[in-house]
């Protein structure tokens, strides 16, 4: 098959692109990326020379662009990772995410009914569902959680959700749409909290939490979310939502700490500061749904994975020393000099 990977240059899509390569070698991988601040190219190095994969640079809200990307490649699947998916840089400029998330959804989608392609995955974010109160563990977001947003990033991509349904519904377009609870792991940009966390304590900087680190997060190692995704483009149901949760939640201190430990550096290096603007509480996941259906369940361990994690990055320096330089350390100053 011919599967197209937008935003395959970011995070979870770059490694969606090197889980497809090894396990389905016989496929095609074609990626599309705008390489914005978050598209890296070097995350892609290992597979520019793979015969059975193509980069293509390009931004899904540009028709013309995405028009000449199916015509020339003719898909059979389209995954979409392609989105702006940070939550203060959606708080600094939110009509962004609306032109990427949102309108760069419709694009896609349109061209794959002119093209007519088999399936179309939304990979979207549990926080589409709000938060959940601290005080209540036994509560889980299901598929069937109502939508209530929080930020300007979380709407734009419960936005996008509900308009591939609506395109499920009126005009056949065969769909599925994936929301995954915080992800962590390789090729992860330093902006995020846990490779922030471990760029700044290799340096003996400051590590910035918010609030008093109370807010609680489901930890997904990012080769088990990629291995779902997989599963619900070959297996899935069309027109469903499949929920895909670590059973890992921690509080965002409690995360800190462990990266500290692992990388034997003291915890006075722990600096609050004032909390994002409707910062939600904590995000859990019910996976039930995938499991019954697809039989998947997440197999890395936290502690395993931050382990793995924090291993990577040791050993891939240059990946990350290279993003932190220039533009990122504006942008870091910006969010945190101040608080």
């Amino acid at each position: 098959m011919n599967i197209i990977v937008t935003g395959g240059a970011g995070f979870i899509g770059g490694n969606f692109v090197h889980f497809e390569l090894k396990q389905h070698p016989e496929d095609h991988i074609i990626c599309y990326d705008a390489l914005t601040y978050a598209g890296n190219m070097e995350t892609l190095a290992d597979v520019m020379d793979n015969p059975h994969f193509t980069f293509v640079k390009g931004n899904i809200a540009d028709r013309k662009q995405v028009d000449s990307l199916f015509r020339d490649h003719h898909p059979d699947i389209v995954v979409n990772f392609a989105a702006e998916s940070h939550v203060d840089r959606s708080i600094l400029d939110p009509g962004l995410f609306l032109q990427t998330n949102v309108l760069g959804t419709g694009v896609l989608m349109d061209a794959c009914r002119k093209y007519s392609i088999k399936r179309y995955h939304q990979v979207s974010t549990d926080e589409v569902y709000g938060d959940l109160p601290l005080d209540r563990a036994d509560l889980f977001f299901t598929e069937m959680t109502p939508l209530h947003t929080s930020s300007p990033y979380s709407a734009s991509k419960a936005s996008a959700d509900l308009l591939v349904l609506a395109y499920y519904r009126t005009f056949g377009l065969p769909v599925s749409i994936s929301r995954c609870s915080n992800n962590y792991g390789p090729y992860h940009f330093p902006e995020k909290l846990i490779p922030l966390i471990i760029t700044q304590a290799l340096a003996d900087r400051p590590l910035p939490v918010y609030g008093k680190g109370e807010n609680v997060r489901d930890w997904l190692y990012v080769v088990d979310h990629c291995r779902a995704i997989d599963q619900i483009i070959r297996k899935g149901r069309e027109g469903e939502v499949y929920n895909i949760g670590g059973h890992n939640e921690r509080t965002n201190l409690q995360v800190v700490k462990t990266v500290l430990k692992e990388l034997g550096k003291p915890e006075s290096l722990i600096r609050f500061v004032a909390d994002r603007p409707g910062h939600d509480r904590r995000y859990a996941i019910d996976p039930t749904k995938i499991h019954r259906e697809l039989g998947w369940l997440p197999e890395t361990k936290f502690d395993d994975g931050i382990h793995q994690t924090v291993q990577w990055y040791l050993n891939n320096k240059p990946w990350w020393q290279h993003i932190i330089s220039g533009e990122y350390q504006n942008y870091y100053r910006e969010m945190y000099s101040n608080r």
